[in-house]
């Protein structure tokens, strides 16, 4: 099975690359710019038809969620008709298409989890653009499954689990908004599980569960209880170390607003495909833990510093 992902440096991008060494039978290749350009809309088909797809990862995205709300043409332009250039190729080359999308396409109000049949309505822009980018692929290719996650983190490229650690390397304390709730989720989880849904879809032509799902890790918890696990983890593993500081949404302004609740459900997608994410803890500390073996030298000193503040 081979499948096609754009984006070639993101975290599920590479998440996938790694999940797809180890696993017989499965070749994964990543597409990115200049070759395949989401702002390039006629860059799109070409690339893809040359990669020969079995399946094809929409994980290509515009994700600066505060930049996008001076950048709406930019945002758009990637993640609504970039996405949609990207499903209906995958519907003339005759597969299926994995989009992913975000648990910003939800205002946060709802108490409890959403589900995928819950009302949408994104606070900014880049929740629109990625909801618009949801509404093109399902128009353009019916055999599509879009994946909302949310709170993605893992060894590879810019994410919360990696600034926790920076900030603890230079900081006592860290100041983190404890207001806002939601399911951390590694990319390397959210890898294997499209590995395993491309595997039931190669195998089943007569699947008939196309459609919207959630996928984000088990369990939930705010930011600062995030960061202090993270935190923890770290010092277990001879890693960096800060104490946290709950502070309200309103301390820490941003452009974008942020939906106070970022909750999923999972059911839907683990009665489709059985397959269960692991609980954010455990996710959480496989990666610090890589991140730390990654780079030990430049841990030392400063976790010997920090736990000595």
């Amino acid at each position: 099975m081979r499948l096609v992902v754009t984006g070639r440096d993101g975290q599920v991008a590479s998440s996938l690359l790694e999940a797809g060494q180890r696993r017989d039978g499965i070749e994964v290749v990543t597409l990115g710019r200049p070759v395949l350009d989401l702002a390039r809309p006629d860059t799109v088909f070409d690339a893809l038809a040359a990669a020969r797809p079995d399946i094809v990862v929409s994980a290509a995205a515009y994700t600066a969620v505060d930049q996008a709300e001076d950048e709406p043409d930019l945002a758009f332009a990637v993640n609504a008709v970039g996405a949609g250039k990207v499903a209906e190729a995958a519907a003339k080359l005759g597969v299926p298409v994995i989009h992913l999308s975000t648990d910003y396409v939800f205002d946060g109000t709802k108490d409890g989890a959403y589900v995928e049949t819950d009302a949408t309505a994104p606070l900014g822009v880049y929740g629109a653009s990625k909801l618009a980018g949801e509404l093109a692929v399902a128009a353009v290719n019916p055999r599509h499954l879009i994946l909302r996650t949310a709170w993605v983190y893992s060894p590879f490229g810019k994410n919360f689990v990696k600034t926790m650690l920076r900030l603890a390397g230079a900081r006592g304390a860290i100041a983190v908004v404890a207001a806002q709730w939601g399911n951390p989720t590694s990319a390397l989880d959210i890898a294997d599980a499209i590995l395993h849904a491309a595997a039931v879809l190669r195998g089943d032509d007569s699947f008939d569960g196309y459609g919207i799902y959630h996928l984000a890790g088990a369990g939930d918890v705010n930011w600062s209880g995030f960061a202090r696990h993270i935190l923890e983890a770290s010092l277990s593993h001879g890693g960096p170390y800060a104490a946290v500081r709950d502070i309200t949404a309103r301390d820490y302004p941003t452009k974008a607003r942020r939906p106070a609740n970022s909750r999923l459900s999972t059911q839907k997608f683990t009665a489709a495909f059985g397959s269960e994410a692991q609980g954010w803890q455990q996710s959480t500390g496989l990666v610090v833990r890589r991140i730390l073996q990654a780079q030990p030298a430049a841990w030392k000193d400063v976790a010997i510093v920090s736990v000595k503040r």
